[in-house]
């Protein structure tokens, strides 16, 4: 089932119109998704006893705005998995107000080791990170 995040439309967030800037969609997105890895007890930064670090760069990220989202308005933000490759991860979003869709949005996500003092080292998803996320697949 799909994952749902509320976030509320801050001042800060908003054009002198008071409808939220459409690049705070892709903040409220990425916030939505730590919350569902923090629900999972996964980081998107997670410091490994080796010293090493398991990340996940952006490779892509698109949104689409479909309604505007204005000053204190209180969003839900539904995440799910919209694809699961070895070493990849699509998160799909679908931003509401109440029954009114005000954009729809994904972001892919690249398994990552980080070692120090070496660039950064895509890698297959570990098998208990894949487990938590396959029981998110769904669509929103």
């Amino acid at each position: 089932m799909p994952f749902t995040a509320v976030r509320r439309v801050e001042f800060c967030d908003t054009d002198m119109a008071g409808i939220a800037h459409f690049a705070n969609f892709y903040r409220y997105m990425e916030q939505a998704e730590h919350e569902l890895r923090r629900s999972l007890g996964m980081d998107i930064y997670e410091r490994r006893p080796d010293g090493t670090v398991l990340s996940w760069p952006r490779v892509s990220a698109s949104c689409s705005f479909h309604a505007p989202a204005r000053h204190d308005d209180v969003l839900e933000i539904e995440v799910a998995v919209a694809k699961l490759g070895e070493k990849s991860v699509t998160f799909s979003f679908h931003i509401r107000r109440g029954e009114t869709a005000v954009a729809t949005g994904e972001m892919k996500s690249v398994c990552c080791v980080i070692r120090p003092g070496q660039p950064l080292e895509s890698i297959d998803i570990p098998e208990s990170i894949r487990g938590k996320l396959e029981a998110m697949t769904a669509e929103c």
